[in-house]
C-alpha cells in the first residue's frame, strides 16, 4: 500500500518532468493528471462510499429483518388468535348445550313442581267436596228430623225414616 501511495505522487513528476517542454504533446500528461486525480480522489473518497454504502444496505437489511420479524410476530399472534377463537366456538357451543340442558331440566322441574300443586289441589278439593257433601247431608237430615218432629201425629217406624232421609239424599 505504501509503494501504491509513492508511485501515485511520483508519477505525475516523471511525467511533467519530460525532456520536451514545448508542449506539442499535452494531451498525454492532461490524461495522466485527470487519471491521478481520480486516483486520488478513489483513495480518499472510496472508503467513505463503501462505508457509506455498507451501512445503508446495513440499514435497509435491519429494517427488513425488522419487517420479517414484525410479520413473523402477526403470523404468530393471527395463529393464536385463530386458535383463541375455535376455543371460543368450542366453548360457546358447550355452554349452549350446557344451558339447553338446564333449560330442560328446569322445564321439567316446573311441570313437576305444576303436577305436585295440581294433584295437591285436586285432593284438597276432594276433601271440601266431601265436607261439603257431609255438611249438607246433616242439614238435610236435620231439616227432615225437624219436619217429622213437628208433625207428632205421624209415629213412623225406624225404617221408614230411613227411607225418607234417603229419597231426600238423592
Amino acid at each position: 500500500m505504501q509503494k501504491l501511495k509513492f508511485l501515485l505522487f511520483l508519477l505525475p513528476v516523471y511525467v511533467l518532468g519530460s525532456p520536451s517542454g514545448n508542449g506539442d504533446y499535452d494531451i498525454i500528461p492532461r490524461v495522466v493528471n485527470f487519471l491521478i486525480f481520480i486516483a486520488i480522489l478513489y483513495y480518499f473518497i472510496a472508503t467513505p462510499l463503501k462505508n457509506f454504502y455498507k451501512n445503508r444496505i446495513f440499514q435497509i437489511s435491519s429494517k427488513l429483518d425488522e419487517i420479517q420479524r414484525k410479520l413473523l410476530e402477526s403470523k404468530t399472534k393471527k395463529f393464536e388468535m385463530a386458535k383463541k377463537l375455535e376455543e371460543a366456538k368450542i366453548e360457546a357451543s358447550n355452554a349452549l348445550n350446557h344451558a339447553k340442558k338446564e333449560v330442560e331440566i328446569l322445564v321439567q322441574k316446573v311441570k313437576d313442581e305444576a303436577q305436585h300443586e295440581i294433584n295437591l289441589l285436586n285432593k284438597y278439593f276432594e276433601e271440601q267436596k266431601n265436607y261439603e257433601i257431609k255438611k249438607i247431608e246433616k242439614e238435610v237430615i236435620s231439616q227432615i228430623l225437624s219436619e217429622l218432629f213437628k208433625e207428632s201425629n205421624t209415629i213412623l217406624k225406624q225404617d221408614d225414616m230411613i227411607d225418607i232421609i234417603m229419597k231426600k239424599v238423592s
